[in-house]
């Protein structure tokens, strides 16, 4: 039982034109639907509906994350969990979102709205099923182009509740993380059933906060290319590209026009279920965060939505 993998991020944008246009023309994400309030994109290697839900407000921000479970009697299971950890839950009727079914709601204890939800609607990748190319014609590619979203980053001001959290309640696996002086987490990085060093980070910060979230890329060279597609369009690149001691992954930082941060991601490590926490100390987190800079910023650490 337990969490699979992040099915999609929901926010919100006082520009839903501008932001439509540049997750299409910028990042190359497919709008697969749009509403009097609402776009929905998604990856041209995702099978599910979308991966991202832009939703029209005077005010930029998080509206809520969306993880699959791993299987369908998973959602009652967890929803007592969560319940017994006296956090109240929400069912959203099946029919009521857009592309799933029926899923529970409920706040975590660093603030945001998370749900979790297992019939996902399936309308497939760009490729198909009979005899695929490896990758879409490069024509029908735009921008930076990812084939996935892979992970997100979120604040909490008491990064030890939020791991006991998503540890010991949702069930998730702690792979790595950050701790102060006195042994307390600043930091944590967790995986589902994936074998992703990350599917979700949390990191000390203002409640209710989203840092990021990050797309795939296959490779270096993808990430060099991201970097010339966001320089040529005149986007402003946050950090890098450089690399990450935590996760070892390839990056890039970014925002869009309405200052929500964006990355892309490559590389990181094979995590098995019985792999070791890797801890970092607060003193040599400088290459923990940016590992070729050795270098703490706060702006990227105190800069959030």
């Amino acid at each position: 039982m337990g969490i699979l993998r992040l099915a999609h991020v929901d926010v919100r944008t006082p520009d839903l034109d501008l932001s439509a246009a540049y997750y299409t023309e910028v990042m190359g994400l497919r709008q697969v639907l749009r509403t009097e309030d609402a776009v929905y994109l998604k990856c041209w290697d995702e099978e599910d509906h979308h991966s991202l839900r832009l939703r029209y407000e005077a005010r930029t921000g998080l509206d809520s994350f969306t993880f699959r479970v791993e299987a369908e009697d998973d959602l009652h299971e967890l929803e007592k969990r969560v319940e017994a950890y006296g956090c109240p839950t929400t069912r959203v009727s099946a029919g009521e979102a857009v592309g799933q079914g029926e899923s529970v709601r409920f706040e975590v204890p660093s603030g945001q709205v998370m749900e979790l939800v297992w019939d996902l609607e399936k309308t497939g990748n760009a490729l198909g099923k009979h005899n695929p190319a490896p990758v879409p014609p490069p024509h029908t590619l735009k921008g930076i182009a990812p084939p996935r979203m892979d992970h997100m980053l979120v604040n909490a001001e008491e990064v030890g509740e939020a791991n006991t959290f998503f540890t010991e309640v949702l069930g998730m696996r702690l792979t790595e993380q950050l701790l102060d002086g006195n042994g307390h987490q600043l930091g944590i990085w967790l995986a589902g059933r994936t074998n992703s060093p990350h599917d979700i980070a949390i990191v000390n910060g203002p409640n209710g906060a989203l840092h990021h979230w990050a797309y795939w890329l296959d490779d270096w060279d993808h990430i060099r290319k991201a970097a010339d597609t966001l320089a040529y369009n005149g986007v402003q690149i946050d950090q890098g590209p450089t690399r990450h001691g935590v996760t070892r992954g390839n990056t890039i930082y970014f925002f869009d026009p309405l200052g929500i941060r964006n990355e892309v991601f490559t590389g990181g490590y094979w995590v098995d279920p019985d792999t070791e926490i890797i801890t970092w100390t607060e003193q040599e987190f400088g290459k923990g965060l940016f590992y070729y800079e050795n270098v703490i910023s706060q702006r990227f650490l105190r800069m959030h939505t």
